[in-house]
């Protein structure tokens, strides 16, 4: 999968996540109802990878009360989200950076989709631990992003089912825009049992899978 930065307007980005990654609005719909079941009206969720907005909006569509802050590190992706999210924004406070630049709550809940396979084992944990550190206890953090087998023949295979898909849904020539050699290169993607233990080490107990699709996997686990 391309970085966020490779992405343009608005419509463009929605347009591409929506073809390349499968049932990704169902995805947002399943972790508003996750999120649902431990987030109190008025409640506050913190979104890290908030760039595009996608989650945001479902999220705010789902839940009229609840508010929003949302990271990113690029200001052209929090452009976007302001785009996408619309009327909502005004229960949205962004924060340009990683999650060392986000409030240090407690929140409610946190979502991360799509975001921390970009990030090594090591970033992955400190990132995981950075946002249990800001939740209230008992919180819930729904997280989803590619999560296969590591070796060198299921990746190639994993992504390859990943660019075939891509290219199915898409009416760009080629692999859909998705190289693999590059994301296999490129891309630190672990195990669902290293993302799993990555969770454990970062403070997260009750680790259940709820979204599998592909290359895709989703978690909710709550603090300690």
């Amino acid at each position: 999968m391309q970085t966020p930065r490779a992405f343009g307007k608005q419509t463009d980005y929605v347009e591409r996540t929506t073809k390349v990654v499968p049932g990704v609005r169902d995805m947002h719909r399943m972790a508003g109802v996750l999120l649902a079941e431990r987030v109190p009206d008025g409640g506050r969720v913190l979104v890290l990878g908030a760039g595009g907005g996608m989650e945001l909006r479902a999220l705010a569509e789902m839940q009229p009360s609840w508010r929003f802050d949302g990271v990113d590190p690029s200001a052209d992706m929090l452009d976007i989200a302001r785009e996408t999210i619309g009327p909502a924004c005004d229960r949205v406070t962004f924060h340009e950076g990683t999650i060392e630049t986000a409030p240090p709550g407690p929140f409610d809940g946190a979502t991360c989709l799509l975001t921390l396979h970009f990030l090594p084992e090591a970033d992955r944990v400190r990132t995981v631990s950075e946002i249990q550190s800001r939740l209230a206890p008992g919180a819930p953090f729904v997280v989803a992003h590619h999560s296969f087998p590591t070796s060198d023949a299921e990746k190639e295979k994993w992504l390859t089912r990943f660019a075939r898909y891509s290219q199915a849904a898409s009416s760009e020539k080629g692999s859909g825009g998705i190289d693999v050699s590059a994301m296999k290169d490129r891309l630190p993607v672990l195990s669902p049992a290293q993302d799993e233990d990555v969770l454990h080490r970062g403070g997260f107990r009750d680790v259940e899978l709820f979204y599998a699709a592909l290359s895709f996997r989703g978690w909710i686990a709550f603090k300690e």
